[in-house]
């Protein structure tokens, strides 16, 4: 993992957990989520959402559960994994929101071998579980452009 940045402030921390302490189990709770989702290992990753957590995946594709998640992503890619980046965490109305940024990498359903195509995932957190995260990344871009050079050939 490459360097962190935690934000934060004294409000939101529970009586007696320092900045860092908190800063740290937020961090643990993101990167443990992303990589029991890699797996995937979707109901293990179900543990980390709070009931009625939402799910947002690139062109505001709702889901609820990381089953779906994983079914979202196998009908895009062969198999994809994260090269997790930068994690930043930050207190926001009663909440912690975490950006982890980083890269994919895996293969294309036809085969097609893939990295560096960036993401950002937006994690909210309340009383220690995920309640909403929105998921950007490269893929509908590059996915357009390979069916564009297709259909140029």
């Amino acid at each position: 993992l490459q360097s962190r940045r935690f934000l934060w402030t004294r409000k939101l921390r529970p009586p007696g957990m320092g900045a860092s302490e908190e800063a740290a189990a937020v961090r643990r709770l993101v990167e443990e989520f992303l990589e029991i989702s890699m797996i995937p290992d979707p109901d293990r990753a179900a543990e980390f959402l709070a009931p009625g957590a939402v799910i947002f995946f690139t062109g505001k594709t709702e889901m609820s559960h990381p089953r779906e998640m994983a079914a979202y992503n196998a009908s895009r890619y062969k198999w994809v994994k994260k090269t997790l980046g930068q994690l930043d965490v930050a207190p926001a109305d009663g909440m912690v929101v975490a950006y982890s940024t980083g890269t994919l990498f895996g293969e294309w359903l036809d085969g097609t071998p893939f990295d560096g195509n960036r993401y950002v995932d937006r994690f909210e957190i309340r009383d220690g579980k995920i309640t909403r995260i929105d998921v950007w990344n490269d893929s509908a871009e590059r996915l357009l452009k390979m069916q564009a050079a297709s259909a140029r050939e």
